[in-house]
């Protein structure tokens, strides 16, 4: 498979800090292409929603400090970003459970400009099997071993019910997959050499339903109002 850049915590860089700099950079790529050339950690800040001395700390971590008076340049931490995140070289995603989700997935445009290629598409389900999707044809999840080999893929997606994706990511691991991001509602368990990111949108609507009802009561949410999802306690 082709070499990999060092990982940001290989170096040091704290988890949330790393959960933090995706942010910046979709920040930063929306200010370059409006033609921005330099920004303070202020307005930077601002625009992320996290406090200026935080996004200070954390782009430290990058070695960059910016310049008293000018700020940052836009495009040089574009770089340093895209660099610590590894995404200065493509990535090989495959898609495991084409229902609606994974549909959505595959179709969504914005994956390609920001250093991912979906490469491949499983289902168990016969009636999906031989689809075309995003100009992917679904292939049967028992082709998964020799796909993932064939096509060098880097990270695995989950969009699977529940009941299979433990199976479905046992396969990816199997096959050499390392990092693995899950769509469905259930903890994976995997070797400590794995990745595990895990997205589940319904937690995420019950955590903003908790904040609604303190509103409806009364009760003034953290921090004027921002909360920070991605410290951890």
């Amino acid at each position: 498979m082709t070499p990999r850049s060092p990982r940001p915590r290989d170096r040091g860089i704290p988890e949330a800090t790393v959960a933090r700099l995706p942010v910046y950079l979709r920040a930063l790529q929306g200010m370059a292409e409006r033609g921005t050339l330099t920004i303070s950690s202020e307005d930077l800040a601002s625009i992320a929603g996290v406090n200026s001395a935080k996004l200070r700390k954390d782009l430290s971590h990058l070695g960059s400090y910016g310049t008293r008076g000018v700020g940052y340049d836009v495009d040089y931490l574009v770089y340093q970003i895209s660099r610590e995140l590894g995404l200065t070289q493509d990535w090989t995603v495959a898609i495991a459970g084409v229902g609606n989700l994974g549909r959505a997935l595959a179709n969504y445009g914005g994956f390609g400009t920001r250093g991912f290629r979906i490469a491949a598409l499983f289902d168990a389900d016969l009636r999906v099997v031989g689809d075309e999707v995003a100009g992917l044809v679904v292939r049967h999840i028992d082709t998964l071993e020799d796909v993932v080999g064939s096509e060098d893929v880097a990270i695995g997606v989950i969009a699977t019910p529940a009941v299979s994706a433990q199976g479905v990511c046992d396969r990816f691991v199997e096959a050499g997959v390392t990092s693995v991001l899950n769509f469905a509602p259930v903890v994976l368990n995997v070797p400590p050499a794995v990745d595990v990111r895990k997205v589940d949108l319904s937690i995420e609507l019950q955590i903003l339903a908790f904040h609604e009802q303190r509103k409806a009561d009364g009760q003034a949410p953290p921090e004027a109002g921002w909360i920070d999802a991605t410290e951890k306690t």
